[in-house]
């Protein structure tokens, strides 16, 4: 019997003895409607969530059903994102989405990651088939079994999951806003909180509690130096390696590249709400809200004149304490974050490989398909780290 189905059961029997015992409940009554009823129903689901849940080691393979190893290594990451682990194995987005409609594709991704860290360690590997085949419904441009880009099945599943369980209706009606003048004057902290709150208001889910960040674009006009901002949402952020002589880069030389001060001509060059026109101008990228899962993803393929090309240098990261602080608004704080995944990417652009590695209580696991073996911390740098994962450790910004 489902989960949802006998907890509804059993509130009705509680609910009905209660009623009983007090003289309360007549038969024609719709007992769901009843404060009591829901009032049980409440308790029982605080009690399902907090309940703890029994784990075993996590460290199963995956079986690879045709070219799929860019399917398993996100999935082995996305398993040991314990947040989202142990939302999906407590099935808490049955009574948290909106829609009425079943969620396939979570049941289905529920399904794998049950298997993964089911407790009696019965089963070697997992099968991802019917995953797969569902979400290739879901997004066909996956159709086929021909390699696929690990981080474009990331941010594809990641999108379809949060629209099957997002907690806000898919048809919104409009709201009329008073308009202010483009050029006026709003604390930055106020109209990024504003933003954020309009996307809130459209897109609300797990995924969003803990992947989304919000990126914030200044413009400044070189004639009338007026500053504008425009705020994003963000689940991954796509870092540029700097091309150097030398065959290693720190992280935080890409986070530099990144966010590092872009001079834009007249015809690059969006128009300035004063000056209402086009004029040279200035750009940089911040981080205004920090995601609790962070996903850095190294741009190791670029496309040249003729073909995509992969960049093989070494991009060395930390392992703890990766201190964002410097990458969001002025005088922030540290905000520091711990890696806990890794998804490799070995070979070339039309002959690679994904492999993920992940942390657990004893150490590091390399996830390769269905072999899943011990790794030493210091082999998890090298030239291959594509997705990194990374956790909010702690963060000093109070709107967070």
């Amino acid at each position: 019997m489902p989960r949802n189905e006998s907890m509804d059961n059993t509130c009705q029997a509680m609910y009905r003895t209660l009623a009983t015992q007090n003289g309360l409940q007549p038969e024609h009554v719709d007992i769901s409607q009843s404060v009591l009823y829901t009032s049980i129903m409440g308790l029982l689901l605080v009690t399902d969530k907090e309940r703890e849940l029994q784990l075993g080691s996590g460290q199963i393979g995956l079986c690879n059903v045709g070219n799929t190893c860019f399917l398993n290594a996100i999935v082995q990451c996305l398993s040991h994102t314990r947040g989202l682990r142990d939302y999906c194995l407590r099935k808490a987005y049955l009574h948290d989405k909106y829609s009425n409609q079943e969620p396939v594709l979570m049941n289905d991704f529920s399904d794998v990651l049950a298997g993964l860290w089911e407790c009696d360690g019965g089963e070697t590997t997992v099968n991802p088939g019917k995953f797969y085949r569902m979400f290739k419904e879901a997004v066909p441009r996956f159709i086929g079994y021909s390699q696929q880009d690990a981080q474009e099945f990331l941010r594809f599943l990641l999108d379809r999951l949060h629209t099957e369980i997002n907690r806000r209706p898919s048809h919104r009606p409009a709201v009329l806003a008073i308009k202010e003048p483009k050029y006026s004057r709003f604390r930055i902290s106020d109209e990024a909180l504003d933003m954020w709150q309009k996307h809130l208001d459209r897109d609300d889910s797990k995924i969003v509690d803990l992947f989304s960040g919000q990126l914030r674009s200044s413009l400044n006009c070189s004639v009338c130096s007026h500053y504008s901002n425009t705020f994003d949402v963000f689940c991954d952020l796509s870092l540029p390696i700097p091309k150097k002589s030398v065959q290693i880069v720190t992280l935080k030389e890409c986070l530099d590249l990144f966010s590092q001060e872009e001079k834009l001509d007249k015809e690059n060059s969006p128009m300035c709400e004063r000056c209402n026109r086009r004029t040279e101008s200035t750009k940089r990228l911040t981080i205004q809200r920090f995601p609790r899962i962070l996903v850095i993803h190294l741009n190791r393929f670029t496309m040249s004149r003729y073909s995509v090309c992969k960049s093989s240098v070494s991009v060395s990261f930390p392992l703890h304490g990766l201190d964002l602080g410097p990458f969001g608004p002025v005088d922030c704080g540290p905000v520091l974050y711990d890696l806990y995944a890794v998804c490799n990417h070995s070979g070339t652009v039309n002959m690679g490989h994904y492999t993920a590695v992940c942390r657990e209580e004893e150490g590091w696991c390399c996830y390769n398909d269905s072999c899943v073996t011990a790794i030493h911390e210091k082999k998890l740098q090298s030239n291959q780290a594509y997705i990194l994962f990374y956790e909010l450790k702690s963060c000093n910004i109070t709107s967070q």
